[in-house]
């Protein structure tokens, strides 16, 4: 398995992993959505492979902090493929993704996942994450 950045070639790659998520419906606007995160300095939009299948992805996020010493990291969309999950390329990707975040300064990672989410809650537990305080999500729709 290689990790590598994603590149437009993974539009529909990343756009079946994304309906594997629940997020149906990104084929009209996943390649503008890719390019934009390949462009952003701040992000690193990782793809894990062998051979020439993607088995999946992740997109982290590198945050400054202006009242801490180090920044943080955040794991805003991850998914490994069904059906090549619990075969280590989610340890693998996400201990990358640490690795990462480490070397751009940051000194903790955070990953939102919804708590119906049971499989991922308890595969986050196992790599070491734990709760923190409340979050708090305002739609902006209606302004």
């Amino acid at each position: 398995m290689i990790i590598r950045l994603a590149n437009t070639q993974d539009s529909f790659a990343l756009s079946a992993l994304l309906t594997e998520l629940g997020y149906g419906n990104t084929e009209s606007f996943i390649a503008r959505r890719l390019a934009q995160l390949m462009d952003d300095r701040a992000e690193q939009l990782l793809i894990a492979e062998q051979g020439s299948t993607v088995l999946g992805f992740l997109s982290l996020h590198f945050i400054p902090q202006l009242a801490l010493a180090g920044d943080f990291a955040r794991v805003s969309y991850f998914c490994i493929a069904e059906g090549k999950r619990s075969e280590g390329a989610g340890q693998q990707l996400l201990a990358h993704a640490e690795k990462l975040a480490k070397a751009h300064g940051c000194d903790r990672m955070e990953v939102h996942c919804h708590e119906h989410r049971v499989k991922a809650n308890a595969f986050y537990a196992r790599e070491g994450y734990q709760e923190s305080p409340r979050y708090l999500i305002k739609t902006l729709a209606d302004l």
